[in-house]
């Protein structure tokens, strides 16, 4: 998926199809050897913290719920020079924002990638 910065998700396990390569989870992909990841970098300051990745993995997480408070985590000044960084990278080409969930539709990736292009779109 290509947004209008030239931002896209996919799962990391992929094989890489250009652009800069961020790692956007707070855990490294299970499987995965770091030799074989083609990542540019790792941004764990934008992924959900570890308390709110349990809440929404347990038996009260609810995603528009979850999405509000991980809107709200990406206002952290960590997680926002991160941002920043992202747009920066965006704005150099195209940028691509990696993940080991199953779903990326329906998980925090796709919520950082409106976030990011919410972001940049400002600037």
């Amino acid at each position: 998926m290509v947004g209008p910065v030239g931002v896209r998700v996919e799962r990391v396990y992929e094989e890489p199809d250009g652009g800069l390569r961020v790692l956007v989870d707070r855990l490294w992909p299970r499987g995965l050897r770091k030799e074989d990841a083609h990542l540019d970098r790792w941004a764990k300051e934008v992924a959900p913290s570890t308390e709110l990745r349990r809440w929404f993995h347990g038996p009260d997480g609810r995603y528009p719920e979850f999405v509000r408070r991980y809107r709200a985590e990406l206002e952290g000044p960590d997680a926002r020079r991160e941002l920043d960084g992202l747009c920066e990278a965006a704005g150099s080409g195209e940028l691509v924002l990696l993940t080991a969930v199953k779903e990326p539709g329906h998980s925090h990736a796709e919520v950082l990638l409106e976030v990011v292009r919410e972001r940049c779109a400002r600037r």
